[in-house]
């Protein structure tokens, strides 16, 4: 037999994934990277078998929203909301990413992905600028690649940035439309497969449709998306800014006015969408349009709790995300399952929101919102994206529902996970990363950036 081909045995806690969080069967039988079958089985002369004893069971994790770029600027900034954590963070460290920089940090990043349990991650990177001599696209593929995840780009960007009052701040990185979109076209030339079991695709993600467009650019950008078929992506109404912006610039909060250039339905999902009203969370379910969900970094900035409880009960399409780990330094998604879990309680209610609906989120939904129709959950003739969690730690020791384990913990190590049969988490270990190499190289080019943001300051006019 292949090495895509194996049983999985002794499952006694699970989850497929889906919505009414149905429990798994004793054993999953995997071929050629799919699932062939769930149920009470034997293994087959010769058959791999893997034991699943003292795990649980999920489909692998889908990050809808991530910035790779910030795993090596944790920890800054750490007292700013929104609007002050851009400017001190991504727009002033951004021109001092070289290649080297940005390939650390998508390892860093990935690493810590991959080890709690994520096998799809959406990566909006919106850095593109004439003063790199790389092109950061190919960097992040090729650093999904050593992995094995599958990678979607949400190539960003914009050709409007935003202006600071402090004149250290460097200009944002923008681009006249049309390179803008022959960026985002070459990427999917290159890149995009829109096949169910696909390992890259590409998205059309300027960095915000409010900010970063001007409003006569939002409905070419729509279809040259849709003319590809490339689905749409942006951060939307972050924070109260957002909705301040559009009701004094046109009159409308951000959902409304953007249901009115194309950029609502179901190849569209946002991150983030905190401050929406009732109206915009029905228009969104009404659309198909998703959430991109990131709660454990809107309340580390301070920007609030997104009404994804809200939009799920609507029929909506949710899933969960993270966010740069410049706004997260537990850049996770166990801790973003768990963050998820607690504050919407924290703040609505314990009927607000089930451990299983979370889990959802972070398979079935993630899947969904990023149209990944062969991926996010556990059933014949899906991918065998699997992850298998350890709960024979102290953690996880005593609960009475251990298939939750992954979502109550916040924190439950993974011990094997799978990406289309092939294996990205062994025995806890991802082959072929030394992590003790990845700490040296980490620490060598946060310092290393530090000093250049150091020396350029005090070269600036005006300073000693």
């Amino acid at each position: 037999m292949t090495d895509l081909a194996f049983l999985i045995v002794n499952i006694r806690h699970g989850l497929t994934g889906d919505a009414a969080g149905t429990r798994l069967p004793p054993a999953i039988r995997v071929r050629d990277g799919q699932i062939a079958e769930m149920g009470t089985l034997d293994p087959e002369p010769d058959e791999r078998v893997i034991d699943a004893t003292g795990c649980a069971v999920t489909p692998g994790l889908v990050n809808t929203h991530h910035h790779l770029f910030q795993s090596i600027l944790k920890g800054l900034a750490l007292n700013d909301g929104l609007d002050d954590w851009l400017r001190e963070v991504p727009y002033t460290w951004w021109p001092l990413l070289d290649e080297t920089a940005l390939r650390i940090s998508a390892t860093v990043g990935l690493a810590e992905l991959a080890l709690t349990g994520t096998t799809t991650v959406a990566d909006h990177h919106y850095v593109f600028s004439d003063r790199y001599d790389y092109d950061p696209a190919e960097v992040l593929f090729d650093a999904a690649r050593c992995f094995g995840l599958r990678f979607m780009l949400a190539r960003g960007g914009g050709t409007r940035g935003r202006a600071f009052d402090d004149p250290s701040i460097p200009p944002s990185p923008v681009e006249p439309l049309d390179r803008f979109l022959q960026g985002v076209e070459a990427a999917a030339d290159r890149w995009h497969d829109p096949q169910p079991f696909a390992m890259t695709r590409v998205a059309v993600a300027p960095t915000t449709p409010t900010f970063n467009l001007a409003p006569v650019e939002l409905a070419e950008v729509a279809q040259t998306a849709r003319a590809k078929g490339l689905r749409l992506h942006s951060h939307l109404s972050e924070n109260r800014a957002y909705a301040r912006f559009t009701m004094e610039k046109y009159s409308k909060r951000p959902v409304e006015w953007l249901a009115e250039h194309g950029w609502l339905g179901r190849d569209v999902w946002f991150a983030h969408l905190v401050d929406c009203d009732p109206t915009e969370v029905s228009l969104l379910a009404e659309t198909g349009t998703g959430m991109a969900h990131c709660p454990q970094a809107n309340a580390r900035l301070g920007s609030g709790i997104a009404p994804a409880d809200e939009l799920h009960a609507e029929g909506g399409a949710v899933s969960l995300a993270v966010d740069g780990a410049g706004a997260n330094e537990a850049a996770d998604m166990g801790a973003a399952m768990y963050s998820a879990f607690a504050l919407h309680r924290a703040s609505k209610g314990v009927a607000s929101l089930r451990p299983e609906t979370v889990l959802h989120w972070a398979t079935e939904g993630g899947a969904k919102v990023l149209g990944w129709n062969g991926i996010g959950r556990l059933a014949p003739g899906m991918a065998a994206d699997i992850a298998m969690f350890d709960i024979t730690t102290p953690r996880a020791l005593g609960l009475h529902d251990p298939a939750l384990a992954p979502v109550l913990t916040g924190g439950a190590p993974v011990r094997h996970s799978f990406v289309g049969g092939r294996p990205l988490v062994v025995d806890g270990c991802i082959p072929g990363l030394e992590l003790e190499d990845l700490a040296e190289n980490a620490l060598r080019t946060t310092e290393r950036i530090s000093r250049r943001k150091q020396e350029a300051a005090a070269a600036r006019p005006g300073r000693a």
